[in-house]
């Protein structure tokens, strides 16, 4: 195994894409060997295997329990596909530690099409880690495929699903999302669950997934290989589909709002949250009525709307304000905590300070985030004072700006003050209006419409 020297941690940016650009001459493929399906009396496990030749191979695993597998009509030669392509997924992570210039596929089949599919998802899904890595690199350029594998007919498939799969996620999103849809035939999904994910679904039906990611690839990430943000979003879509597949769901109901789909890299497509965007949501849509063949719709029932409509939503939402977590540096930690340092936390803080009051906002985060003057480069970036925005899933500049000038009228806090005097903008938003494209379901947009009907 190849271990770098201390001179491959500047982060001066030349060195970094020289980085890159050794490591793809040095493993210049990457091969998708095989995966396997196997079962004991508790639990359906699909372990991967991926090779980076000459350096090491890696095994990631996903398990589902055999007790929430319910459909009894599955065709093997569907799960097989979807699980297939699954791992192609799964592969991002471990792709992006070299970056190999060809993807070898001898685990199974994919046509012209689906190559130009996921080429689109790798390399959108990874531009964060490029931007973030100083690495200049065109999709064409990325890599290329070369497929060995065999093609899996599918036949004749007979599926009827009913209800809803709502992946939960912790955060206030998708708790949203189940109290709109709280009447209806809904099993909730989580993917490796915490406590706070078994808080939020207390008293209701759910499936879990545990998902393992090798420590060989944890190993190269602490000798210096390449590492940065991928497509997680990508990885829900693919196991929830699989999952609901398993269990006989007709609707996948994810929590992704129609703020998503701004870039985090002001005039550019790249996006933190890309694999939240209605772009993807459309193609996998797409991919999975062509390649699936079943009918399983996937979709954001909070899509039509922005950020500031779901925390005034979630303001509603009493019962959750102590549980709900969504700082991904305290997800970290046991029990899951808000960090109060970093853009997810003071983001949250801000559009929820917007429909509550600072007592009430205090007693979710235990400080008051406002009077942290070390936050200043955060909230500047938050207002779009700076060439990003931080990469975390948040909601829109403008979005930030409203809620700050709602906040202004009550509260004289640092970071309040600082906006008051220096980068006040008026901001006219209607919180009763659908802004965005969507795939909702009509009976399920009414809902949302219900819902921000009298929005203040």
């Amino acid at each position: 195994m190849l271990n770098f020297c201390s001179t491959w941690y500047n982060d001066d940016g030349d060195s970094m894409f020289e980085k890159f650009n050794l490591l793809r001459k040095q493993y210049s493929e990457i091969i998708y060997r095989n995966y396997q399906i196997s079962y004991d009396e508790e639990v359906m496990q699909i372990k991967y295997q991926f090779e980076i030749p000459n350096l090491i191979t890696f095994e990631p695993t996903i398990s589902i329990p055999k007790k929430d597998i319910t459909n009894d009509s599955i065709n093997e030669n569907l799960l097989n596909s979807i699980i297939f392509r699954l791992g192609l997924i799964e592969l991002i992570s471990y792709y992006k530690c070299v970056c190999p210039k060809k993807v070898v596929i001898e685990a199974g089949f994919i046509d012209e099409e689906e190559q130009a599919w996921f080429k689109k998802l790798f390399f959108n899904g990874l531009g964060e880690f490029f931007y973030v890595n100083n690495i200049k690199v065109r999709e064409e350029e990325l890599f290329e495929f070369e497929v060995k594998g065999e093609k899996i007919e599918l036949g004749s498939i007979s599926y009827l699903g009913h209800g809803n799969l709502i992946p939960i996620g912790g955060g206030k999103d998708s708790i949203v999302t189940l109290e709109l849809l709280k009447d209806y035939d809904n099993k909730c999904f989580i993917i490796n669950p915490k406590q706070v994910h078994l808080d939020c679904v207390k008293g209701k039906d759910f499936y879990t997934v545990k998902r393992t990611i090798d420590k060989n690839l944890i190993e190269l990430n602490k000798q210096g290989f390449l590492n940065g943000h991928t497509p997680f979003s990508a990885i829900v879509a693919f196991t929830s589909y699989l999952v609901a597949y398993l269990t006989n769901r007709k609707y996948i109901v994810l929590s992704n709002e129609g703020s998503a789909n701004e870039a985090t890299v002001i005039g550019t497509n790249i996006n933190h949250q890309y694999s939240k965007t209605f772009e993807f949501e459309k193609d996998f849509y797409s991919y999975t009525k062509k390649y699936f063949q079943i009918d399983i719709h996937y979709f954001s029932l909070l899509r039509p709307i922005k950020e500031i409509q779901i925390a005034y939503l979630f303001s509603h939402y009493k019962k959750y304000h102590k549980i709900f977590r969504s700082c991904n540096v305290g997800s970290k930690e046991t029990p899951w905590k808000w960090c109060c340092n970093c853009a997810k936390c003071l983001f949250v803080y801000i559009i929820m300070e917007a429909f509550m009051s600072e007592d009430e906002v205090i007693h979710i985060f235990g400080e008051n985030m406002l009077n942290k003057k070390e936050l200043e480069p955060i909230f500047l970036e938050l207002i779009g004072k700076g060439d990003t925005k931080p990469f975390e899933c948040i909601g829109t500049v403008e979005e930030v700006k409203y809620a700050m000038n709602r906040i202004i009228k009550k509260d004289s806090s640092y970071l309040a003050t600082l906006y008051k005097n220096n980068y006040y903008e008026e901001i006219n938003l209607d919180l009763t209006k659908l802004y965005y494209e969507n795939h909702v379901i009509e009976e399920y947009l009414e809902i949302i419409k219900e819902a921000i009907r009298n929005a203040k």
